[in-house]
């Protein structure tokens, strides 16, 4: 901990001046897990490390660009969640795996082919290890868990201490060594060790620390084996366990659960635990480790109301609640938007709802920053790309993880109409997102993509920004004017890269689906695509729709407003920011999960 910084004590965020230590308050200093930790008195030492806390696991954490823990949403949610609990001080502590190669570094050959290299990255750079370490077995022989500890700080003082579990230890076998390399790498042998590893192994290094949990949040299926922990702990005794643990689902299909064969559970972990009693929650056929966490958590939640509504279908009979997802205000909204949100709407950044104030910013300062933010981004680009893009001209933005159901190429559908649109007024496109490395179709996503540029280079400039990360969405969620996503429905649980669109003033255009069902107004905070999921269509009708949608909506009506009435595009903007973005964001999020699941 560097002493010139002007803490705050993260249990009531009094600051603390550490360097000069002038304060009228006595600053406590302890040592815990060999690591400084300041406070303003005795009272809120013992509270941050004796008040029971709410652990929260996920397989990856977003948290920092160069801290490549993550591939997409579940991610930054969960890095999202974390900077938002440490906003409102809440007693967490946070989980992941520690994937010292990442997801991959993603290259693109001029053809549009991806290929995947080793994102290899030194925790000892950003992290700080933890002496304390944990064992579980697996394969009949002891694997060695050590920690390294990430404080994420919040300027409200709230510290959030994010643990990231690492098996490279002289002391495990070189195999061994390699489970906490790779982000949902290697098959299915791989990945149940890794799952091993985050939910039994997290909760005994939780031990190891001498840490008090009060509720364990599950953040996915990956980390559903602390169930299995717990019930030992608990004698088998079902409802405490589900009295401890919350659970939060974010995939609508079964066929997308993470399932594994009981023969290679017992391969892995033998008879540590009752093969009768995983079956009784996991189900009969194989480890299905959403049923695991859905059967033994109180609360679970799914992540819009449309995706609760497909959950309850999947899984009749259980109690499913909706949580929309959110995004971090602070983190997501780019510094031209911070200043002016500063300027007008004081306080804003602590209490994102302030935001609903937006409608009182003059147009001009509005549109000025969005022009900042659109330069931006295209400054960035000049540096990663040969294409020159105008900013002058409509930019759509398209960026998430390239696999089938997100349809990227969707707005190619009809290039004869995307041509008469082009002439109505000019449109510009950049995309963005990483394919699976065994997902053929997503691969080929992007190859299309390429194809398409070079078709139409000379009436549409079209970009593929590779290897996108959570620098690149913030410049490209800032800078472009239209944020489009055209998912196949009901395959978009939530979805939150629009929320950070709305943040910056960039209008939505998308399916409705996920949270564009919640956000959406008609013409007011932006546009859908298609019917309603509730109109009960057949899939050619429902596609046929959608195409219409896409490409007279462009036509007729966002293409002339953002030409021809630019008044009415900066109250497009505006709604953005005062009926999306004051909403949809994770402090409202973790205050649901506090009132409805962490206090029960």
């Amino acid at each position: 901990m560097e002493k010139s910084l002007l803490l705050g004590c993260p249990v009531c965020g009094t600051k603390l001046d550490i360097e000069n230590m002038k304060t009228r308050l006595e600053i406590v200093c302890d040592t815990f897990w060999s690591k400084k930790f300041y406070f303003c008195s005795k009272n809120c030492k013992q509270h941050f490390f004796e008040d029971p806390k709410i652990a929260y696991f996920s397989m990856e954490i977003g948290i920092a660009n160069d801290i490549p823990t993550y591939s997409g949403g579940l991610g930054i949610l969960a890095g999202d969640i974390v900077k938002a609990s440490a906003d409102l001080k809440l007693d967490m502590v946070a989980l992941t795996l520690v994937s010292r190669k990442g997801y991959f570094k993603q290259k693109i050959s001029s053809n549009g082919d991806q290929q995947e290299q080793p994102h290899n990255w030194d925790p000892s750079e950003f992290l700080f290890k933890i002496p304390k370490t944990a064992t579980v077995t697996i394969e009949n022989q002891p694997v060695e868990i050590q920690a390294w500890l990430y404080e994420h700080r919040s300027p409200t003082g709230g510290l959030i201490p994010i643990f990231f579990l690492d098996t490279d230890l002289e002391s495990n076998t070189p195999e061994d060594r390699r489970i906490t390399d790779y982000l949902y790498g290697g098959d299915k042998k791989y990945r149940l060790k890794q799952e091993i590893v985050l939910g039994i192994g997290g909760t005994r290094i939780l031990e190891a620390l001498a840490l008090k949990i009060s509720k364990y949040h599950m953040n996915e299926g990956q980390s559903a084996l602390l169930t299995l922990e717990l019930l030992k702990k608990n004698n088998l005794n079902s409802e405490k366990v589900q009295n401890q643990c919350v659970f939060t689902t974010h995939t609508p299909i079964e066929a997308a659960f993470d399932q594994f064969s009981y023969d290679l559970f017992q391969e892995l972990l033998g008879n540590q635990y009752m093969l009768s009693t995983v079956k009784q929650y996991a189900s009969q056929e194989n480890l299905n480790m959403t049923y695991l966490a859905l059967n033994l958590s109180k609360y679970v939640n799914g992540v819009s109301k449309a995706h609760m509504s497909y959950s309850k279908k999947i899984f009749p009979g259980h109690h499913i609640r909706s949580v929309t997802n959110g995004v971090h205000s602070f983190s997501w909204t780019c510094r031209f938007f911070r200043q002016l949100y500063d300027k007008y709407i004081p306080s804003w950044a602590n209490e994102p709802v302030l935001l609903v104030r937006a409608s009182e910013i003059p147009n001009l300062e509005i549109w000025n920053a969005h022009l900042k933010a659109k330069n931006s981004l295209f400054n960035f680009i000049k540096t990663k790309s040969t294409v020159a893009l105008d900013p002058n001209i409509l930019t759509i933005g398209f960026a998430r993880r390239a696999t089938g159901y997100k349809r990227s190429t969707f707005i190619f559908s009809n290039l004869n109409n995307l041509m008469e649109i082009n002439k109505k007024g000019k449109i510009q496109m950049i995309f963005a997102g990483k394919a699976h490395p065994r997902d053929i179709e997503g691969k080929h996503l992007i190859k299309e993509i390429y194809r398409y540029a070079k078709e139409l280079e000379e009436q549409i400039k079209i970009v593929y920004l590779e290897n996108y990360d959570m620098s690149i969405a913030s410049k490209l969620t800032s800078g472009v004017d239209v944020w489009l996503n055209t998912p196949i429905p009901p395959m978009e649980a939530s979805g939150t890269s629009g929320m950070k669109a709305a943040h910056n003033g960039v209008v939505n255009f998308s399916i409705l689906d996920g949270w564009w069902i919640e956000g959406c107004i008609e013409g007011v905070t932006g546009w859908g695509i298609g019917p309603h999921p509730s109109e009960l269509v057949t899939v050619e009708e429902r596609r046929k729709r959608e195409l219409t949608d896409l490409y007279s909506k462009l036509k007729y009506l966002i293409v002339p407003t953002y030409y021809k009435n630019r008044d009415r595009w900066i109250t497009l903007m505006k709604n953005s920011i005062s009926k999306i973005a004051y909403y949809f964001q994770t402090q409202g999020v973790v205050k649901r999960y506090i009132t409805e699941a962490y206090l029960l």
